[in-house]
């Protein structure tokens, strides 16, 4: 596993802002408690903020997003949560970092951002390819996990004939039209499902795609399509709830019963009508799973 770029003497370099910064608009938690870039010698590390007191989250952004697709649900879990939000490797504020954007080191990077954090156990929220992100970690660092959480994900992304199709034609896509432009075919298609978002949001999330650089965003399409948890989901230890959108056209729900069948503490929650921008549709209902997974009040779910 390559793991040099972040295992090297690191130091905290508070308040810098790392990367092109054109994402949307600043979470909104009220200000952040902190805005870290992770260094080593050679190069800055991940970009990282952090909001609210309490229990440590982290929360792991997918595939063109960055840790700014959060922000529906910022406000509402920092009441009771430390939230630690990252751009993970080649993403947003981290784009400087070099790959590979193998699930194996964005794992091993997050190993290394909580060591300098001074945090030994955390829970984990993946949402999309943030969850296969989650799962690496939960194999990788099981020690280190409490409670794991799996939005919108799956174990495979190429179950299907025509997922491999797409899991082909993928970084094709990224290269020919870049981040931007295909988010904005993606919103203009309803290709996630579910229900359309609001002009104003649909902007919003057109700009944090287009915050990404395209010659990362290739290489980290092309880490997702080599994912495959399958062979491993039984070792994952740590109570994991899997949330799905009934109505999820990019990871249809046959994704998530997967996940729940094959870990053995896992539960699956469907949020009804919800698609893949269920975060930005469905906050509430999130949350609302969200919270009382990690009290160990699951009966309340």
């Amino acid at each position: 596993m390559q793991v040099e770029a972040l295992t090297r003497r690191v130091s905290l370099a508070a308040g810098r802002v790392l990367g092109d910064n054109r994402s949307a608009a600043p979470l909104s938690a009220g200000p952040p408690r902190s805005s870290m870039g992770l260094h080593t010698e050679n190069a800055p590390g991940l970009f990282v903020r952090e909001f609210g007191a309490g229990p440590p989250l982290l929360l792991l952004h997918g595939l063109m997003a960055t840790g700014d697709m959060f922000r529906p649900v910022v406000e509402a879990l920092a009441t009771q949560h430390r939230l630690i939000v990252p751009d993970i490797r080649g993403h947003g504020r981290s784009a400087h970092l070099p790959g590979p954007y193998t699930t194996q080191q964005l794992a091993a990077d997050l190993g290394d951002l909580l060591d300098h954090l001074g945090l030994g156990t955390v829970d984990v929220l993946g949402y999309s390819h943030g969850g296969a992100v989650a799962q690496q970690f939960a194999l990788d660092h099981p020690r280190r996990l409490r409670r794991l959480m799996l939005a919108c994900t799956y174990a495979y992304n190429m179950l299907t004939p025509p997922e491999r199709v797409e899991g082909f034609l993928l970084p094709w896509l990224i290269r020919l039209l870049g981040p931007r432009f295909l988010g904005a075919l993606m919103m203009r298609s309803s290709a996630g499902g579910g229900p359309p978002l609001p002009p104003d949001d649909v902007r919003w999330f057109v700009d944090m795609l287009g915050s990404n650089r395209r010659a990362q965003m290739v290489a980290a399409a092309r880490g997702l399509t080599a994912f495959d948890s399958r062979p491993r989901l039984k070792e994952i230890a740590a109570p994991t709830l899997v949330i799905a959108g009934s109505e999820d056209k990019a990871v249809p729900i046959a994704h998530a019963r997967m996940l729940a069948a094959g870990i053995p503490h896992a539960e699956l929650r469907v949020v009804e009508g919800a698609g893949h921008t269920l975060i930005w549709t469905h906050p509430d209902a999130l949350v609302s799973l969200v919270k009382p997974w990690l009290s160990g009040d699951s009966q309340h779910l």
